[in-house]
């Protein structure tokens, strides 16, 4: 009996061990659980990860810095708000409004954004890779040195936007308008889709990685600038129903 019970004390030791270290895990992830609170109040560095924030007002609060990860803003009120350095991956914001909202800065990655006012947001330096964004609205947004990679753009608006030193590589510009926008400085199009995207009288001679199968396909006027090696299309300037 004392060579068996020798024998069963590692055994003994392993089951312990084991079950330590599961309620260990138990107890982290009932307090990662309580961490985020779906019911708090709208502040600076706020965790509504997951949260159900659809259809309600959030006009002009103070989210600088929130952790919004997948929470669901369908058709809420964000106008004015404080979105610095906010993270919002994956959050839903269909036919939500972020109109002159303050988002230097904040992470857009992955969100779904169908028909949502962008309109006067200063978004400079936001991230908005592989975003869904159809049918968006940047009018008169500020758009310095924003990563549009991989985001869906078809048929966006963005007249009067300030756009400069922003990347659109791969990104879906089918049927976007970009011909009231404010171009300056360089412009990173590398592969992105240009089917009927309306670029009239724009100056992208800075612009790079524009290729003649996109200008073929686009929709500009003799007054549209550019790069060197790329020439206006005779279907140039498109008919439009």
């Amino acid at each position: 009996m004392l060579i068996t019970s020798r024998r069963l004390r590692p055994a003994l030791r392993g089951i312990v061990l084991v079950l330590a270290c599961g309620v260990v895990h138990l107890i982290s992830a009932s307090t990662a659980s309580a961490e985020v609170d779906c019911r708090a109040a709208a502040a600076p560095g706020v965790d509504w990860t997951g949260c159900e924030k659809k259809l309600i007002i959030l006009r002009g609060d103070d989210l600088n810095g929130a952790n919004l990860v997948e929470v669901d803003f369908t058709s809420t009120d964000l106008r004015d708000t404080n979105l610095l350095a906010a993270n919002l991956e994956k959050a839903t914001l269909v036919r939500a409004s972020l109109a002159g909202a303050d988002a230097k800065g904040t992470k857009f990655d992955r969100i779904e954004a169908y028909r949502t006012d962008f309109s006067n947001i200063d978004a400079e330096g936001a991230v908005f890779a592989s975003a869904e964004m159809q049918r968006s609205n940047f009018t008169g947004a500020k758009l310095m040195n924003v990563d549009f990679t991989k985001a869906e753009l078809g048929r966006a608006e963005f007249q009067d936007a300030t756009i400069t030193g922003s990347n659109f590589a791969l990104a879906n510009l089918a049927r976007a308008d970009l011909s009231k926008a404010k171009f300056s400085g360089p412009l990173d199009f590398t592969n992105s889709f240009f089917f009927l995207t309306r670029i009239d009288g724009l100056d992208l001679s800075a612009a790079t990685g524009l290729a003649q199968w996109q200008i073929d396909m686009s929709c500009g006027t003799s007054e549209t600038k550019l790069p060197p090696g790329l020439t206006a299309p005779s279907s140039w300037p498109c008919a439009f129903d």
